[in-house]
């Protein structure tokens, strides 16, 4: 083994939605927002545009955040936190995947850091990790401007999550031991091990 090999962080990454939580958080965290404020059911149509023009690749990724999560308007990061608090509670660990959290929970025992790398923005993933502690996690980041909520940077996706994740080591070596997501994305590309998850919540070694 090589003194680089010796001195490496080694890390297991894991994406959110579709992942290590079985269904999409920015479905359902619309969905119980709406239930805590009706009136915000008036953008479910204007969030059904958005992602279609994303399909359709008519706008990036980091336009489509800002705009699909308008629903969050005028609610102040601290009632955002307060109301994801109450979210989160209600579904971990219930609808979380078992195999990755049991993974998980062999890695943090053996040492190994534990990274949440998600496209999710941060202002309401951060309190899930009050539940589920890991090392780290990385999302979309947000500023609040008194009304609504503005992408800083680029959206936490494909790329970006290994920019973010060498900003965080600045210059330290690291490897990716393993790595979890719904879709191929570039982090899988950097794990010795790649682990993709299926609709049905099994995991396909690539």
């Amino acid at each position: 083994m090589t003194e680089k090999q010796q001195n490496e962080i080694k890390v297991v990454v894991f994406d959110l939605n579709g992942t290590f939580y079985n269904k999409s958080s920015k479905e359902e965290f619309f969905k119980f927002i709406s239930k805590k404020k009706p009136h915000k059911l008036a953008y479910y149509f204007q969030m059904i545009y958005y992602k279609v023009l994303l399909k359709l690749h008519q706008i990036r990724m980091t336009e489509f955040k800002e705009n699909f999560f308008n629903y969050l308007d005028n609610i102040p990061p601290k009632q955002v936190e307060q109301y994801a608090r109450e979210f989160w509670q209600q579904e971990f660990p219930d609808e979380f995947n078992e195999e990755i959290k049991a993974k998980l929970d062999r890695y943090k025992k053996e040492g190994i850091q534990v990274i949440c790398a998600t496209g999710a923005l941060e202002v309401y993933v951060k309190p899930l990790f009050e539940l589920y502690p890991v090392d780290l996690f990385f999302g979309t980041q947000t500023r609040y401007n008194g009304e609504t909520y503005i992408v800083e940077g680029k959206a936490c996706k494909d790329e970006e999550k290994i920019k973010r994740l060498d900003k965080h080591f600045n210059g330290k070596p690291y490897r990716i031991v393993e790595a979890y997501s719904d879709n191929k994305e570039n982090i899988l590309d950097e794990a010795d091990r790649a682990w993709l998850v299926k609709d049905d919540g099994k995991l396909v070694r690539l």
